[in-house]
């Protein structure tokens, strides 16, 4: 088959049949029209003509092309190519698949970015005023506290914080949060948090709930519906921008600064991994790497001849 109408009709398989997105079927023509245009320029036009060879020969001279591309964009590429040779395949248009031995390149191990205590106090103070405090505010500033109060206690990724009911608040000093595939795990909170949580619950929430219809979602929005993630995720973001931080800052960081935290305070990996709802130890190991301050402390004080 040519190599424009085997483009072609991948395109249409993968638009019809598979029901991508548009943003991904736009990011697979792109591909497919470099990877089209790079075989027409050495004479191939036909897809039988493709051997493993040729497939390696392109995967190797994009990865050293100039400026070299992320490795994300390179595995993008080559499963784009990828699909569209076994596609080929099983459609009996040709007979066999010339990337079976390719294999996409290796993304780097990106350490995940965590604020300081000193940070994560200031944004918790741009949010809102902690409980107790006798000061003028909006109501919205008390559930925006609470709410990043909640994020840096228990780690909990931003969507698990704004699929919480009232009710899973019913366990004094734990919480029931329910993580990908609906996993359930019980995590403690603390007194900070907690007050934080019940200032809100007592003079905020009612008034927030009488605006819409009866949900029983924890964290409301001003027109009494449940907050949504694009709501939580601006919360935080006025937050970093009125404590005066220049650093990106997602509803992750929270996640990220909780579990370098506890291990910086000498906590186990194997319990943060429970905290943090992981599969895998293995994931949870990535923040080990975090703590390297801590590390050279310790060497620091405790080798004969560090100094």
């Amino acid at each position: 088959m040519r190599l424009e109408r085997a483009v072609d009709a991948y395109l249409r398989h993968v638009a019809l049949e598979r029901g991508l997105s548009e943003h991904t079927q736009a990011a697979y023509r792109r591909d497919l029209a470099v990877y089209s245009g790079w075989l027409a320029a050495r004479g191939i036009a036909d897809a039988a003509e493709v051997t493993p060879a040729v497939v390696g020969e392109f995967a190797a001279e994009r990865a050293s092309a100039e400026p070299p591309p992320a490795a994300s964009s390179l595995a993008r590429l080559q499963s784009s190519v990828r699909g569209l040779h076994r596609f080929l395949v099983r459609e009996g248009a040709d007979a066999d698949d010339p990337t079976g031995r390719l294999r996409p390149p290796k993304a780097p191990r990106r350490l995940p970015k965590a604020l300081t205590v000193t940070q994560i106090e200031e944004m918790l103070d741009a949010a809102g005023p902690a409980p107790g405090d006798d000061v003028p505010t909006e109501p919205a500033a008390v559930r925006d506290r609470a709410l990043l109060e909640l994020l840096y206690a228990t780690g909990a990724r931003v969507s698990e914080v704004v699929q919480l009911d009232v009710d899973d608040l019913s366990h004094g000093d734990v919480i029931r949060l329910r993580g990908k595939g609906d996993k359930e795990r019980i995590v403690p909170v603390g007194s900070y948090a907690r007050a934080a949580v019940d200032a809100y619950l007592t003079r905020v929430r009612p008034a927030l709930a009488a605006r819409g219809r009866s949900s029983p979602r924890l964290f409301l929005g001003v027109r009494g519906g449940p907050l949504s993630r694009q709501s939580a995720w601006l919360v935080i973001q006025q937050a970093a921008e009125r404590a005066g931080l220049h650093a990106h800052v997602s509803p992750h960081t929270f996640r990220h600064s909780f579990a370098t935290h506890l291990l910086q305070g000498g906590a186990d990996v194997r319990v943060v991994q429970e905290l943090l709802g992981h599969a895998s130890v293995a994931t949870t190991q990535i923040y080990t790497h975090v703590s390297v301050d801590a590390l050279r402390d310790v060497y620091a004080t405790s080798h004969p001849r560090a100094r």
